[in-house]
């Protein structure tokens, strides 16, 4: 069992208690990208640690990716769908305005028609989203919520990008958060520097692409030394205040889930942090790549099941990403559903 997390006031706490994830069945290899782009693939593996990711078939989207997580998720914790009080699904990779991917996926859950809303974060979404259930459930708002990071996003780059096409890939990782006892989630530190907004960016909006004759379709577009430069000399900083909110240090931590970017970008924030070389850190990206909203639960799933970590261990979440934004917090890991 890890250190327990500090409680910031009285009261109930929130908790995770059940994580449930969807990985597609195709795997799409480094040489395979490189049909499309000029590259290779140790120049990929040497400058993202990737070597390969999963694209989800044409019938899979957005909400039948959370359905699946979202189901496992709620196995694992034990509770009932009809008691879930709010679904909320982090992603920047649902194509429709409306209606809400959230209310389509509670109601396959067999929920009780409970609030639902999408939040668009970026790759902070999952962590972003995870700390408003943790307060709504605290506040005494619902007892249980159901967080969802999911994207596709294969769909939204562009195949003969050489600069973003061989970072991505799709898949869905869900929790239920729950009231507790004890603390199972340390505060949020969590912001945004909008003045870097353009660092990453859809290249043009929907509206302007169907009114400009000729144009071609939106595509997602990076520039990929200021998001690096950014996240490798920043999120160190926000990790440690994650930390410090939790009223913990580095040695308490029993692993460590950055969102998975690049596997340079979490060499640097480790060692900024001083990480003790015994935390066990992520690397989900190797076989994953960067999923964005869906990083972070994708990742707590991988170390759980190759027994780097198990449930009740101490964690810190770090996610961040387009906007720029962050958020990151102390957890204490859940269980996965039994096989």
């Amino acid at each position: 069992m890890g250190k327990q997390i500090a409680t910031l006031t009285g009261g109930r706490q929130s908790a995770l208690l059940g994580l449930g994830v969807y990985r597609p069945e195709r795997v799409v290899t480094n040489d395979e990208i490189c049909e499309l782009i000029d590259s290779t693939d140790e120049w990929i593996q040497s400058r993202s640690g990737i070597r390969n990711r999963r694209f989800a078939a044409e019938d899979e989207n957005v909400v039948t990716m959370s359905i699946a997580a979202g189901r496992e998720a709620i196995a694992a914790s034990g509770i009932a769908p009809e008691q879930i009080g709010c679904v909320i699904v982090a992603t920047s990779t649902y194509l429709l305005l409306t209606p809400p991917a959230a209310a389509v996926v509670a109601d396959a859950l067999g929920t009780n028609g409970p609030g639902a809303f999408d939040l668009g974060g970026g790759c902070a979404g999952f962590c972003t989203a995870l700390a408003v259930a943790s307060d709504m459930v605290r506040g005494g708002s619902i007892d249980y919520a159901l967080v969802v990071g999911v994207e596709k996003m294969s769909i939204t780059t562009d195949p003969t990008d050489r600069s973003t096409r061989f970072i991505f890939g799709d898949g869905a990782g869900a929790v239920v958060v729950g009231k507790s006892d004890v603390a199972g989630i340390g505060p949020v530190e969590w912001g945004s520097d909008g003045a870097q907004a353009d660092a990453i960016v859809q290249d043009l909006d929907w509206y302007e692409y169907i009114t400009t004759p000729g144009a071609t379709r939106p595509y997602i577009k990076m520039a990929g030394t200021a998001v690096f430069r950014w996240a490798a000399f920043e999120m160190g900083k926000v990790a440690l205040r994650a930390i410090e909110k939790a009223g913990m240090t580095v040695d308490d931590l029993d692993a460590f889930v950055p969102h998975q970017a690049n596997s340079r970008i979490t060499e640097v924030i480790a060692r900024s942090m001083k990480l003790p070389e015994s935390v066990p850190v992520s690397d989900d990206i190797a076989e994953s790549g960067n999923t964005s909203a869906a990083s972070v639960p994708l990742a707590m799933e991988a170390m759980l099941q190759s027994g780097d970590t198990k449930p009740g261990d101490t964690a810190l979440l770090l996610a961040f990403g387009a906007g720029l934004s962050y958020a990151a917090q102390v957890v204490t890991m859940p269980a996965l559903p039994k096989s």
